[in-house]
């Protein structure tokens, strides 16, 4: 029987072992490529030390050993005796000879558990050709430059997924990839901006405060701020984080553009128990939720722009009803209308707000202004 490229690396010539090989002991369904790079490397190791050829219930030991320190959740010495069936003499040995191998076993000392860092290897993972495309085409895209600022990692991930799979599979998704284009809004590129970006990721993930200088359009000058940051997102244009603000003691977004230095500290701090993006931002028409109660919007579109605003979902909460004369009623819930106004002038005289009175005042004043200024 006929042994993969891999496993007669693996093996050697002549394997020492009696039980049969066959391409279901090993299923390729279990473990990635990586991971069978990672024991060539072992039994490279094993066998240029004297330890001649390895049998193959240890590679398979040795295998599962490697999925289950990566897996996340940590185990101790007895864990992983007890999930591989041996003794724990048998566990430091086979730790030993992966970290000799240069196979990064760490020990957590506040856990008391062995890991594998999740940067290092990537768990096997079985893309249909459908989820391999749609990976595909969203790396290339936000990862070429134009896309969302900082994924230019995503381009790498690409090349990297396109090199995992079948010839045959990689040379169909290549053609239709070269015919698929994301043409994303225009947005802030953030130049220079990425250690910002980089540290308030490092800040949220250990719960550490950090110290903004921050150029704020609302104040009109720049302020310092104690921040603790909770969240980060992407809104359209830009990137921006979500905290605990010491100078206004609530919480603030601020903009990644107009962070103008920042300075890790140590303060720790927790986020609010509940909290996300979604419930700060209540019903906010794009992300700045005014104070006070929600109001209930109504807006007539005439029948030239109907079919155009129906077509698209712009808020979570609207509702729309075409009329008989092929117009359209749409209507949303918001927290506030300073930001919807500026949508409804962007139709010009095709839409008309209905309700409530001060919306409706407010766009008047503001395309008033704006004829003003034609006149």
């Amino acid at each position: 029987m006929s042994q993969s490229p891999v496993r007669e690396r693996l093996l050697g010539t002549r394997p020492t072992f009696r039980r049969p090989l066959n391409d279901s002991f090993i299923p390729a369904d279990r473990y990635s490529f990586l991971r069978e790079a990672a024991i060539i490397r072992v039994v490279y190791k094993w066998r240029f030390s004297g330890g001649g050829s390895m049998n193959l219930v240890r590679i398979h030991r040795l295998l599962e050993l490697i999925g289950l320190l990566q897996a996340g959740r940590g185990y101790n010495a007895e864990g992983l005796a007890q999930a591989c069936g041996v003794s724990r003499r048998s566990i430091f040995r086979d730790l030993d000879l992966l970290r000799q191998s240069g196979v990064p076993v760490a020990f957590d000392e506040q856990h008391q558990c062995y890991r594998i860092p999740g940067a290092c290897l990537l768990p096997p993972t079985n893309f249909t050709p459908e989820e391999a495309l749609a990976l595909l085409v969203l790396c290339h895209e936000l990862g070429d430059g134009r896309g969302l600022p900082f994924l230019g990692p995503a381009r790498s991930a690409a090349v990297k997924l396109e090199s995992a799979l079948p010839a045959r599979l990689r040379d169909q998704l290549r053609n239709v990839i070269a015919a698929v284009r994301i043409q994303a809004t225009p947005n802030n590129p953030l130049e220079g901006r990425k250690p910002v970006y980089e540290q308030l990721l490092d800040a949220i993930a250990h719960r550490r405060s950090v110290r903004i200088r921050y150029n704020s359009l609302q104040e009109e000058k720049e302020i310092s701020t104690r921040l603790s940051p909770y969240r980060m997102f992407f809104s359209r244009r830009s990137w921006y984080v979500v905290g605990r603000s010491s100078i206004h003691r609530a919480k603030r977004t601020f903009n990644l553009a107009r962070i103008l230095q920042i300075e890790p500290l140590e303060d720790r701090f927790q986020v609010p128990r509940g909290f996300s993006i979604e419930r700060y931002l209540r019903n906010a028409w794009h992300m700045i939720p005014e104070r006070g109660r929600d109001r209930d919007v109504v807006v007539r579109f005439d029948k030239p722009v109907a079919q155009n605003v129906a077509e698209v979902n712009w808020h979570k909460t609207q509702r729309l009803e075409f009329q008989d004369d092929g117009s359209l009623i749409f209507r949303a819930t918001v927290s506030g209308i300073n930001e919807i106004s500026w949508w409804i002038l962007g139709y010009g005289d095709q839409a008309e707000v209905l309700k409530p009175p001060e919306l409706r005042k407010l766009v008047a004043g503001r395309a008033g202004r704006m004829a003003e200024r034609y006149g």
